[in-house]
């Protein structure tokens, strides 16, 4: 049986490693352009995290290593083709050349520019490969999106308004005025707050049921389990109209994508990107000109129901009924009462009393206007007095917004909004409920939380006094207008949280007729591989263009081996300065001296390596080609 040459298993074994190397290479980027998304296990993630110093240099040891066999497979591999091609006649420059790529060095040579951009090539080449294992194997911080999927209850269609009347029937509520929504008092005053304060640059989160809400709620409820702020457990009557807070049921899960077997990380942070329902509101806000005549405006019947002028200083002097009647369209007067504090007289201190009745109007100020908005009317007395009658024309909007869920906030945006449909009419019901609820209890028998904030508000983003802006109440205005769409975005969200709240629905589970599908993102914040767009395809380049000229040097040896038959010889490496000095003395050269002339004919020279035929190559010289 014939033997195998050595020089074939030699260059086998080079070649062979090199496409390991490749193809370790390639696996890895395939495997991330086909997942898409790879990360390590969660505690190599942690480790990583508190430790990057440590295990970057653990990947950039491992990434030289194998730069550094890389480059030794190709210097062995491009020797043996320089030798096999010095038995043949070769210039000196070229010589020099097939040495600098051996050495991974390079020639600067002008006149031979092939031979210069060949060495510079090659050179650049394998100064990159440690740069590009680099690149390929260090893992980086990345978001990975998950597709999620859920779904809430839905607000906007028929099943609702009907679940909602019926709610309202079965606690007694002849009118949407009733005082059993006096749960929403503090909480419908701190969204408005958060809501007018923000429009000025005032901090604005603003907290409800455990969840935390940036600005204000937009009409939403949570949809993330771990946004979505209490456990507790309401009681029997704790639920739909009589909520008091409790844990939201949330539904919404990951989409399995794919691949499947690919595990999901936990990450260092999670954040959502959500589509949902909201509702929010267009709230304009104005003084009443004298000739708008259907906004009857009457604050003048007034009367002492209480006085004693021996009362000390901290007990009430006396007491003050107001009947506040405005017309609420086709003929339909509203009234509201209050009652302010007095002195003995009859007089409040225009400094330290404030008083700021309102009155809601919740249907349409005109008969031929749909059931679409409401009116409030209102106007401000005393230390108030910069609030003249005005008018607020609010009109509700059933939204679609993209809900943001980052470091314990809930932020949204509106994306889309509809007003509100024939459909809606009890919707719109409790709404206008709500807000008038809200605009009772927030005057006191000394202030009024509504006034207060207007009045705050101006003091803290303004260098003047909101009594010297009399005439001009365009700020105070908006901050009307901004505390009223707090209001009505808050009461969206107490409703739809009373009646997601556990134990709302058996099984806790929204009926079909009632639930929205909802969808979104969650990123996951970790450390790993992901497409880098071409950054992954340049850092597999140097070592591909190594290889490749691994295997070319390779299969040029093997061809020459067999050509030559001499695969029993000696080594002979021409980088090695001392073999090159034995040949050349060995064969006598005659060059010319070192000037500038001499070297460039020396360039030209070539040369060939000969080999003694009766001692295995022993004996090699350089001779003169013919």
């Amino acid at each position: 049986m014939s033997r195998v040459p050595t020089h074939f298993l030699r260059h086998t074994a080079i070649t062979g490693s090199q496409v390991i190397i490749l193809a370790f290479g390639y696996g890895f980027l395939g495997a991330v352009l086909y997942y898409d998304y790879l990360s390590p296990p969660d505690q190599v993630g942690n480790l990583w995290r508190h430790h990057p110093g440590e295990l970057t240099m653990i990947v950039t040891l491992i990434a030289t290593v194998l730069s550094v066999i890389t480059a030794s497979l190709f210097t062995i591999s491009i020797k043996e083709a320089l030798r096999h091609r010095m038995s043949q006649p070769i210039s000196l420059v070229q010589l020099s050349a097939g040495i600098a790529l051996a050495k991974g060095s390079i020639i600067l040579r002008p006149e031979y520019l092939r031979l210069t951009i060949l060495t510079l090539f090659v050179f650049g080449v394998l100064r990159l490969l440690t740069a590009g294992w680099t690149t390929l194997l260090t893992p980086t911080y990345f978001l990975w999106p998950i597709q999620m999927r859920g779904s809430e209850l839905d607000i906007t269609g028929t099943a609702f308004s009907t679940l909602l009347s019926e709610e309202f029937q079965k606690q007694g509520l002849t009118a949407i005025q009733h005082n059993t929504f006096e749960v929403l008092d503090i909480g419908g005053m701190l969204s408005g707050v958060a809501a007018a304060g923000y429009t000025y640059g005032l901090p604005g989160t603003f907290n409800f049921n455990g969840a935390k809400y940036n600005v204000s709620t937009q009409g939403i409820v949570p949809t993330i389990e771990n946004f979505s702020g209490s456990n507790g457990v309401p009681g029997a009557n704790g639920t739909r109209l009589g909520f008091s807070g409790g844990n939201v049921t949330v539904n919404t899960g990951p989409i399995l994508g794919e691949h499947t077997s690919v595990s999901i990380p936990q990450g260092f942070s999670r954040n959502y990107s959500m589509w949902q329902q909201g509702l929010t509101a267009n709230v304009s806000c104005r003084a009443i000109s004298s000739n708008q005549s259907q906004y009857v405006w009457n604050t003048n019947n007034s009367y002492v129901i209480y006085a004693n002028a021996a009362a000390s200083n901290n007990s009430i002097t006396g007491l003050r009924l107001w009947n506040i009647t405005a017309n609420c369209g086709a003929n339909t007067p509203m009234t509201q009462e209050y009652v302010t504090m007095v002195d003995a007289s009859g007089n409040a201190s225009l400094s330290g009393s404030g008083f700021l009745p309102s009155v809601v109007c919740p249907g349409p100020m005109n008969i031929n206007q749909t059931y679409t908005n409401f009116t409030i009317l209102l106007q401000g007395f005393y230390k108030y007095r910069f609030l003249d009658a005005s008018v607020c024309e609010v009109i509700p909007l059933l939204t679609t917004v993209r809900a943001n869920y980052s470091n314990d906030l809930i932020s949204s945006e509106v994306n889309s909004s509809t007003p509100f449909r024939p459909e809606n009419v009890q919707l719109l019901s409790f709404v206008a409920g709500v807000t008038r609820f809200q605009s009772i209890n927030s005057q006191g028998l000394m202030s009024s939380a509504i006034g207060d904030t207007l009045y705050s508000i101006y003091s803290s983003t303004t260098n003047t006094s909101i009594d010297d802006n009399l005439g001009n109440q365009t700020q105070v205005y908006k901050e009307l207008e901004e505390y009223w769409r707090g209001v009505v975005e808050f009461s969206a969200t107490f409703l739809r949280s009373g009646f997601m709240v556990v134990g709302s629905f058996p099984n806790n589970t929204i009926p079909d007729d009632l639930f929205s599908q909802v969808n979104g993102t969650m990123y996951i914040s970790t450390i790993g591989w992901t497409r880098r767009s071409a950054t992954y395809l340049l850092a597999i380049l140097p070592i591909t263009i190594i290889t490749i000229l691994t295997f070319a040097c390779a299969s040029y040896s093997i061809l020459q081996a067999r050509k030559e038959n001499n695969s029993c010889r000696t080594t002979f490496d021409p980088a090695n300065a001392l073999h090159l000095i034995m040949a050349s003395a060995a064969g006598n050269l005659t060059l010319k001296d070192f000037n500038k002339n001499g070297i460039i004919n020396n360039e030209g020279v070539k040369v060939q390596l000969e080999e003694s035929n009766n001692d295995n190559g022993v004996k090699k010289k350089f001779v003169i080609a013919d």
